[in-house]
């Protein structure tokens, strides 16, 4: 019977609550550095360009929400409902672009 090969796959697990450690940061930067030509990926090929056609960036992304309650200006209020419904799912909207912007600066 013959031996199982052992794999040269590395796998880090990061977890908020557990830092990684000196080495696995050491290993994580020597990998980062590595040129995408000397990465071993023929366990993965790549995908034909045609896979990516209808790609959606994304479409899964859920980010977490916490209720608030704020105070509007009623004009405001009016001007936000006036398209129906999802108002406030506009004013965060209107909201993200802002800090999007301000955070590009």
């Amino acid at each position: 019977m013959k031996k199982q090969a052992k794999s040269k796959t590395v796998v880090y697990e990061l977890k908020p609550d557990r830092p990684p450690t000196p080495r696995q940061k050491r290993e994580m930067q020597r990998l980062s550095k590595l040129p995408d030509h000397k990465i071993d990926t023929s366990d993965i090929p790549e995908l034909p360009a045609g896979a990516w056609k209808d790609a959606v960036r994304g479409k899964w992304y859920r980010p977490n929400k916490q209720a608030v309650s704020i105070r509007l200006d009623t004009d405001v209020l009016i001007w936000l409902k006036a398209k129906g419904r999802g108002y406030q799912t506009k004013v965060n909207r209107l909201l993200r672009e802002r800090m999007l912007q301000e955070l590009s600066k």
